[in-house]
């Protein structure tokens, strides 16, 4: 019995250093982001106006990117922001194909010139 207690109580050490091992490995390091967003120089979520017209346009676009069917999830959920009419578009998306189509629907949905686009390109899965 106390050998059978002894095996269960190494064997669950061994399980949580591993679990806590992994958990050390995928931690996402991004420190890089935070000190470009912080810095000013880029459009974040902070900076959405609440003027009627950039809250149109901002709905215009997410409401085109919604209605697209063979866009994924992640693409959807671009970041659009507007200021001033100005609008910016952040965010992983999984392919340079489907960037392109972000940025047709945007440009046609939005009566307002895009300047500013920061995408960050997802790496494929396989």
């Amino acid at each position: 019995m106390k050998r059978t207690i002894l095996a269960l109580t190494c064997l669950s050490a061994v399980s949580l250093a591993a679990l806590a091992a992994d958990n050390e490995k995928t931690k996402p390091d991004n420190t890089a982001t935070n000190e470009r967003d912080r810095s000013g120089e880029t459009q974040t979520s902070g900076d959405q106006s609440n003027s009627s017209a950039d809250l149109k346009i901002t709905q215009a676009i997410r409401q085109a990117l919604m209605k697209d069917s063979e866009l994924s999830t992640t693409a959807k959920n671009v970041k659009i922001i507007t200021n001033n009419g100005h609008v910016t578009l952040r965010g992983p998306v999984k392919t340079a194909q489907e960037k392109a189509k972000i940025d047709q629907l945007a440009k046609s949905a939005a009566a307002a010139p895009i300047l500013t686009i920061n995408w960050t390109l997802k790496d494929q899965i396989n």
